[in-house]
């Protein structure tokens, strides 16, 4: 699909992005739902997400030549079928983009084939389709831009091309399009993800660093300000752009604390770290001073290597964190070091459950429940180690039957010979 359009990014608190039509001319419609997004107190980084999303939607519409309004569910059954069999596109670098191809054409990867398992960390990278994820958050974010605009009429159509499940509404509901629209208030809510076109999504079992792995992966970085960065993220638990988002005076080491902007509730929250992420810490702003970085209470607590000097921004961390992958053959991501956080501290006994919610910032203990259950790499280990004994005959015999039971019968039941 050509790339044609583009989401916008404003640098205006009251209009973070705009969607862009090929004619350079702003997408109103869009516009008018951002500004929705932003009074239901949505931040910047979900308009963008939906953004991205309608973008996808739109482009697929400018090439047919159809009108927004005039989108019909066979319309988004089609989209949804590309989005299903459509290779995803590759995006050129920066410098390609600006300068051209160079002559012998694109560089080789270096990275493994996409979607295979990496041979050290069982993760499978990006696929060449897009994934089920990318699909589900797809249909939930444009079937919540023409749910807007059927509420709101105007311009807008009068059916949501993206309809809910046929098999998931009840009569009402089906008359509502709309779930839970006659809830009964004596009844609980049920997760009720009811997009027709939308995919199942497989729940997977988050992934950490072993401890051996991670520890070669700090070997593997050569500054102490990448070294701090990795103990604070492995300690907090915060994400990589909430400790990215911290200042001078939120750094609090005679108090282990360290204070971030979460990202959905835009709330200020002091956090406890390492006492190592604060000794990396340390040493990586004395090299920094001595280079010339700016210091002041209010200025931001990482920074570029080299001059001329800028805030440390997501994608440089993420480039920093790819080169030490690069060395070791791994494909983890800053994300992985939440996880790996969060897998530490729900295994500990001695924390309850409930301080690693708030540590995490999790909205419900459901969503920090899932780091109770065992990694794959133990969960491997455990089953191999069951086959040994089985293999072995160690396995525990199983006991007499209580009084009253025909031993031979229970024989039958349970299969034993």
């Amino acid at each position: 699909m050509p790339q044609i359009g583009r989401l916008e990014e404003t640098g205006k608190e009251e209009e973070p992005y705009r969607l862009i039509d090929p004619e350079d001319a702003v997408v109103e419609e869009a516009a008018e739902w951002f500004a929705e997004l932003q009074a239901c107190c949505k931040p910047p980084a979900t308009i963008r997400s939906y953004g991205m999303d309608l973008l996808r939607w739109y482009r697929f519409l400018w090439i047919l030549g159809i009108k927004w309004n005039k989108a019909s569910r066979a319309d988004a059954r089609d989209f949804t079928r590309w989005l299903q069999l459509a290779p995803k596109p590759v995006r050129l670098h920066w410098r390609y983009q600006k300068h051209g191809l160079p002559p012998g054409g694109l560089p080789k990867q270096s990275r493994p084939d996409r979607g295979t398992p990496n041979p050290l960390t069982g993760k499978s990278g990006p696929g060449e389709k897009y994934a089920p994820t990318t699909r589900a958050h797809n249909e939930t974010a444009i079937r919540l831009f023409y749910d807007f605009h059927c509420d709101e009429g105007g311009a807008g159509p009068l059916l949501n091309p993206f309809p809910l499940d046929r098999s998931r509404r009840s009569r009402k509901a089906q008359a509502a399009a709309r779930p839970n629209a006659h809830h009964n208030p004596m009844e609980v809510f049920h997760d009720e993800r009811t997009g027709r076109y939308r995919p199942t999504v497989p729940k997977r079992i988050p992934k950490r660093i072993p401890d051996d792995l991670f520890n070669a992966l700090f070997a593997a970085l050569n500054h102490d300000r990448d070294r701090a960065l990795l103990a604070f993220w492995v300690s907090t638990g915060v994400r990589a752009d909430e400790l990215l988002g911290s200042k001078n005076k939120d750094a609090l080491p005679g108090q282990q604390l360290i204070g971030v902007t979460r990202k959905g509730t835009r709330e200020y929250q002091q956090v406890p770290a390492s006492t190592d992420a604060f000794v990396w810490l340390r040493l990586a702003q004395e090299h920094a001073w001595r280079g010339g970085v700016p210091r002041g209470r209010h200025q931001t607590l990482w920074w570029t290597l080299r001059k001329p000097w800028r805030p440390l921004e997501y994608d440089a961390a993420r480039m920093m964190f790819n080169r030490a992958n690069d060395l070791l053959g791994t494909n983890w991501t800053l994300h992985d070091l939440r996880h790996t956080a969060a897998y530490r501290m729900a295994r500990d006994p001695e924390l309850s459950l409930t301080d690693v919610q708030w540590v995490l910032n999790h909205a419900h203990l459901s969503t920090t429940e899932i780091y109770l259950a065992a990694s794959q790499d133990e969960i491997v280990e455990q089953l191999l180690a069951h086959h040994a004994r089985q293999a072995a005959g160690k396995l525990p015999t199983p006991r007499p039957p209580a009084p009253g039971y025909n031993a031979a019968s229970l024989d039958v039941l349970f299969g034993r010979s």
